[in-house]
């Protein structure tokens, strides 16, 4: 069996991510490792999903798939961004940055959200290959389900009645903004 770090400290990111990569990987965690997790000074998703890519890389002598994600609100002009996490840790967690952000688009006509997810691939020694995969969608009015993680229980897709946190994790897995990102990189990466 094959190796593969998922460069993330995300439990709920862990999971999609290994779930998405071929049944021929041992799925690895920087956790496991005692690796620890870089300073996020990237400009965009692009550029974090870069740097963390290199960064684990050191560390390890197979593969890593890494990835940086966040919500873009189009009314609060794109924020939180590639701030995402960083504005859930203010607050002292997802739900009370939720909470935030619902508060903050009270009176907001656009709803209008993206979520985006840059994935980068680096096999030790080599080029690092990066995709960006973008899902539409909207905000809802108040926090809905208890699934998923993150800002999933405020996104409802396009086309979609449900947010996030409401969707059977088989559902959301085969559709969001890391689904997306995935098949991208497959696309250029046959080995995943």
């Amino acid at each position: 069996m094959k190796k593969i770090l998922i460069g993330t400290h995300n439990i709920g990111k862990f999971r999609e991510i290994g779930y998405l990569v071929s049944k021929k990987y041992i799925k690895i965690s920087p956790l496991r490792l005692k690796i620890p997790s870089p300073k996020e000074t990237g400009k965009s998703f692009k550029g974090n999903s870069i740097l963390k890519a290199n960064f684990f890389s050191r560390y390890v002598s197979f593969p890593v798939i890494s990835d940086d994600s966040g919500l873009c609100i189009k009314s609060l002009n794109n924020q939180p961004g590639i701030y995402s996490a960083r504005l859930a840790k203010k607050h002292g967690s997802f739900f009370k940055a939720m909470t935030f952000i619902l508060k903050k688009m009270k009176n907001k006509k656009s709803r209008k959200a993206t979520f985006v997810c840059s994935l980068s691939f680096k096999i030790p020694q080599k080029r690092i290959v990066t995709v960006v995969g973008k899902l539409h969608g909207n905000i809802s009015k108040k926090i809905l389900g208890s699934r998923g993680f993150g800002y999933d229980s405020i996104f409802i897709p396009k086309n979609e009645t449900q947010t996030f946190g409401q969707m059977s994790r088989r559902k959301k897995n085969r559709m969001d903004h890391r689904y997306i990102a995935f098949k991208k990189l497959k696309k250029k990466i046959k080995i995943l």
